[in-house]
């Protein structure tokens, strides 16, 4: 007898443990399957956006935007299924949503700062004070161009070709200097000094001819300048140095 229930106590802990390993492996299914899921998701729009904004040449931020939020609905709703059915998981369904009145208190004092984040995201999206591939001065000291607006920061790509991180909140609370905001042509002062033997009529003659030969030198002179022979490019003397006479071109 002692070995019949010994028996049947080894058969039960088998079950359980069976139990448990299935468990674990239908929530390591769902993951699976969940993250393949974002990732063919996430693979598709892109493709999908990629050819809308080449044809029609349209800002890509609030696409992205949007990519952003369904990857994290998808993954809600993979949690969602994993704990209706998996057995085991049943038990905690009711007393988990039932205290999310609770849970989100919670998580709104612990939280601040992400749905800070996330709403300035969405005001940045809306309102739209820069975008993706935008050139942007932060504060005058970070440059870079905007790669990624996600839901709690900013990617910004520097010059260097490293990439600056900064959440949206500090974003929408910094001053921002946009070089693509409505306009695309952005004036750049060249600043050279010449001795003051240097002939400064040929001087200025030079300076404009190189600086004007640049491909990248927009012509922004009305009909009537262009008529009344206004340079391309003005170059004027903003100041005497000890070392020579300072040269300013507008280009």
């Amino acid at each position: 007898m002692e070995q019949w229930l010994a028996l049947l106590e080894d058969f039960v802990k088998d079950q359980v443990y069976l139990e448990w390993l299935w468990n674990i492996f239908y929530l390591l299914v769902i993951a699976i399957i969940t993250i393949i899921i974002v990732r063919l998701f996430d693979k598709i729009y892109t493709e999908i956006i990629e050819n809308v904004t080449s044809k029609i040449r349209s800002d890509p931020t609030g696409y992205q935007f949007i990519n952003h939020l369904l990857r994290a609905f998808i993954y809600m709703i993979g949690f969602g299924v994993a704990v209706k059915t998996v057995p085991a998981l049943a038990p905690l369904a009711a007393p988990l949503f039932a205290g999310t009145g609770i849970l989100a208190v919670a998580i709104g004092f612990a939280s601040q700062d992400a749905l800070s984040n996330l709403i300035s995201g969405l005001f940045i999206v809306l309102f739209r004070p820069f975008g993706v591939h935008d050139h942007l001065f932060i504060d005058n000291t970070t440059f870079g161009v905007v790669e990624d607006i996600t839901l709690r920061h900013t990617i910004l790509r520097s010059p260097q070709n490293r990439r600056i991180v900064v959440p949206n909140s500090l974003m929408s609370s910094k001053v921002i200097v946009n070089s693509h905001l409505n306009d695309n042509r952005v004036c750049k002062f060249i600043e050279v000094s010449v001795a003051y033997e240097t002939d400064m009529d040929l001087a200025i003659y030079v300076f404009q001819d190189i600086v004007g030969s640049h491909p990248n030198c927009l012509d922004n002179r009305t009909l009537e300048e262009i008529e009344e022979g206004s340079p391309k490019v003005m170059v004027k003397v903003v100041r005497l140095e000890d070392s020579g006479v300072l040269l300013r071109a507008w280009a």
